[in-house]
């Protein structure tokens, strides 16, 4: 039973754990050029960080199972303002991250005395590591051995960006106050002298709100059977886990009581802790996978009333929170939900995520999958499923949910399909790129769509002004939300309708004076945002309060306003 899969994982990372890149710490040397010097940079510099998912787990505690062990990804890129920008790589900066307080003075600094997963990371991944010390061989700086206060990101050509794949970050700052959104200080260095560029400060989120106590605490609906003994731990986790082993036992004829600690994807096989990137091996073979498992089984858990547990139509509270993270911790928070979208709008209900139902032509995100069972971690919703078009060209049909600005839609999945296959708009100007999921795609100069949208679930903004969500877009541009401002990244423009999705010039007065002729060259391009009437859209909605100077008196464009063409002038 023990770990036929990840000793070929712990293999891949011993092998591979210095990255992809040739990044180092500002406190070794350097031969990247020839002559160990790099090149000299000039002018001003900005980083776009991000995390990948918008939320990560981990387990409260791991001697008896574990689904998730500390494990956090960071990106980053590092541009260099100009007419045009410049993406920087490793050639010319080194990056990295370190601990920063937020406002409310939390700080984030260590793991290694937050969690007992250093007690069990050898029986459980088959890896000798120190504390503190994260899968891919990485710290949190308080912990580094070498007592590097910023720790070295990795360079992907792969991706184009630095990367800390493994971060071991823990929901508890330093004073053991829980934080699921703690804060990371990204900075680029010089690589001749060691001094810090520029910086941003960016959530890394983590939580431990995986929870099974409600149906699996003894004398629960999972846990009642007279027929078994079930566990009296005085903690409900611990006891809440050994009675899930105790039922798989019983259901499954394993004897996982008595092989802890257990690590379920030893078994059932998640992608999310395939870092080698090889799928299914050795035990996992021809059984269901994490996601199946827990997905496609508990769909169908009723209560002593007969009900089910996890209700189709129920709110997040009622179905996903149960398990997810969470009902404090909130892992959805960012636009969307402010638009009032659900998990079930872009994932469909637990049989649709447990894959029982085979995907629709154009429903996996490369086509292989079609007519099959959806893969976990990469079957998932995108972008172009809601944001079809703009408000010229969108998908239309009596099948698609349609938001009330009859542009967007608010389910990510035809009506009444069961699969929820994630609909298909390749051509809308939201697209991600080519079968590539939204946390890998980059857009707009070679930048990454998360570092101007923001983090899968944590898109930009976060409702709540204080957030933490939204610091680093406001240190970027100056207010919150997603990274709009031309000025971020250039240091002159000319007017151009060739922004990020055929955007204009955001805030620039010759715009406002000079766009006649940009409308009378292609009416279109300018009612695919501002509507076919022009009377405005969700396109063209305003990011922040702005005034200008239009024929001789000032005009105030508030904001979240719908911006119509008559709000200055007449309509052409």
């Amino acid at each position: 039973m023990k770990l036929k899969y990840f000793l070929i994982v712990s293999v891949f990372l011993l092998n591979a754990c210095g990255g992809s890149g040739s990044s180092s710490s500002t406190s070794e040397s350097d031969s990247d050029t020839q002559n160990n010097v790099a090149p000299s940079v000039t002018g001003t510099l900005k980083v776009l960080a991000f995390n990948d998912l918008g939320m990560h787990c981990i387990d409260k505690e791991y001697s008896i199972f574990s689904m998730l062990p500390p494990y956090n990804v960071l990106n980053a890129q590092v541009i260099q303002q100009g007419n045009p920008p410049k993406l920087l790589d490793a050639t010319t900066v080194n990056v990295g991250y370190s601990a920063v307080a937020d406002a409310k003075g939390s700080i984030n600094s260590t793991s290694a005395q937050k969690t007992n997963f250093w007690q069990y990371s050898n029986a459980l991944f088959g890896l000798d590591l120190k504390a503190g010390e994260g899968l891919k061989r990485i710290y949190m700086p308080a912990d580094d051995p070498q007592k590097r206060l910023s720790q070295p990101m990795d360079f992907s050509s792969k991706f184009n960006w630095f990367n800390a794949e493994g971060i071991p970050i823990t929901p508890f700052d330093d004073i053991m106050r829980e934080n699921s959104y703690p804060l990371l200080k990204v900075a680029a260095y010089d690589k001749n002298t060691g001094n810090t560029l520029t910086s941003v400060d960016v959530v890394v989120p983590v939580s431990k709100e995986t929870d099974c106590q409600t149906c699996h605490s003894s004398g629960q609906i999972a846990a009642n059977s007279t027929a078994l003994t079930w566990a009296n731990d005085a903690d409900m986790e611990i006891q809440a886990k050994k009675n899930i082993l105790i039922l798989h036992d019983f259901k499954h004829a394993t004897n996982l009581k008595n092989s802890t600690p257990i690590l379920c994807a030893s078994c059932h096989y998640s992608a999310a802790l395939d870092l080698a990137g090889t799928g299914a091996q050795g035990n996992q073979i021809g059984k269901s996978t994490m996601s199946q498992a827990m997905h496609r089984f508990h769909s169908a858990t009723k209560n002593a009333q007969g009900q089910p547990v996890f209700p189709d139509n129920g709110s997040p509270e009622q179905t996903c929170y149960q398990c997810h993270p969470g009902k404090i911790t909130q892992c959805q928070r960012g636009a969307m939900k402010t638009g009032g979208m659900t998990c079930q709008n872009c994932h469909g209900n637990m049989e649709a995520v447990g894959g029982k139902y085979p995907l629709k032509t154009g429903g996996s995100l490369n086509g292989q999958n079609d007519g099959k069972s959806r893969a976990a971690w990469f079957d998932v919703p995108r972008c172009q499923s809601c944001h079809t078009g703009d408000a010229v060209n969108h998908l239309t049909g009596t099948d698609l949910a349609f938001h009330s600005d009859g542009i967007r839609l608010k389910q990510a999945f035809k009506i009444n399909d069961l699969s929820a296959s994630a609909i298909s708009a390749p051509t809308s100007r939201f697209a991600e790129n080519s079968s590539t999921l939204y946390r890998h795609s980059k857009g707009h100069g070679n930048v990454a769509c998360e570092g101007c949208h923001g983090s899968t679930h944590a898109e930009f903004p976060n409702a709540d002004p204080a957030s933490n969500d939204n610091v680093i877009s406001q240190q970027i541009q100056g207010h919150s939300g997603v990274i709009t401002e031309c000025n971020a990244c250039h240091t002159s423009l000319a007017l151009t309708t060739n922004g990020p999705h055929g955007m204009h010039n955001v805030g620039d007065q010759n715009w406002v004076n000079k766009h006649e002729d940009f409308y009378r060259q292609n009416p279109d391009n300018c009612r695919a945002c501002h509507g076919k009437t022009l009377d405005g859209s969700p396109l063209s909605k305003m990011a922040i309060t702005r005034s200008f100077n239009v024929e001789n008196r000032t005009v105030v464009l508030n904001k979240d306003e719908q911006v119509a063409c008559n709000r200055c002038h007449k309509k052409p």
